[in-house]
């Protein structure tokens, strides 16, 4: 398994990263970003400490630790200047928070992601044509979740990624270790959203692709 969003206790989930990376390993995980919740107020402590330790817990070689952020509830007008600073204060992985029927998310938020080039635009919502269309042309991997609450959109999201040819990545938005799955279940996660075997093949592949990328 290669999951490019969860969270650790620097935002609102509640492990250590150490044992987020612990917990993630024994679960099967190869790979994984952590990719805390963060906005002008904590950008720059979270990527400075994600770094130091993905610095300390890459040193062996055996697993990959990619240091991220979730940019949450930013303001739309912000979005592009926000993605930038990610990225200079070390962000290896950048996913946006998208426009979630969980919550009450500003519209216009999954575009400006989009035109800003993050690596993945999580949980979009009831994502237009228009935004998977700049999603495909701008090369930005569009999630499918396992996360209650955001996945009641899954069915949707996949449809239109799969017609219109974007990248899809499985991601958990894991919070406590419950939340951490197996390809497995990944895969159930995928079929469950209207995808086929094959589909899912690619979604993995998109994921090895994306870690390559970036390591």
């Amino acid at each position: 398994m290669i999951d490019f969003h969860t969270h650790s206790f620097l935002s609102d989930g509640v492990l250590v990263p150490s044992e987020l990376v612990r917990r993630a390993r024994v679960a099967g995980y190869s790979a994984m970003a952590i990719t805390d919740h963060a906005d002008e107020s904590n950008i720059e402590s979270v990527l400075k400490q994600l770094t130091k330790v993905a610095k300390q817990l890459n040193a062996d070689k055996t697993f990959k630790l990619i240091p991220g952020v979730e940019l949450t509830h930013i303001p739309v007008r912000h979005i592009p200047l926000m993605v930038k600073k990610a990225r200079s204060l070390g962000a290896l992985i950048v996913v946006g928070h998208g426009e979630t029927l969980a919550e009450p998310v500003e519209q216009g938020t999954n575009m400006a992601y989009i035109k800003a080039g993050v690596d993945v635009l999580s949980h979009p919502g009831l994502i237009t044509t228009e935004e998977m269309k700049e999603a495909v042309k701008k090369g930005v991997h569009i999630e499918i979740t396992s996360r209650g609450g955001h996945s009641i959109s899954n069915g949707h999201v996949a449809s239109l990624a799969k017609k219109l040819g974007a990248r899809m990545l499985v991601n958990t938005d894991s919070h406590a270790p419950g939340d951490l799955i197996s390809d497995d279940r990944a895969e159930k996660v995928a079929l469950g959203a209207g995808l086929d075997k094959e589909d899912f093949r690619r979604i993995q592949e998109n994921a090895r692709q994306l870690l390559k990328k970036i390591s």
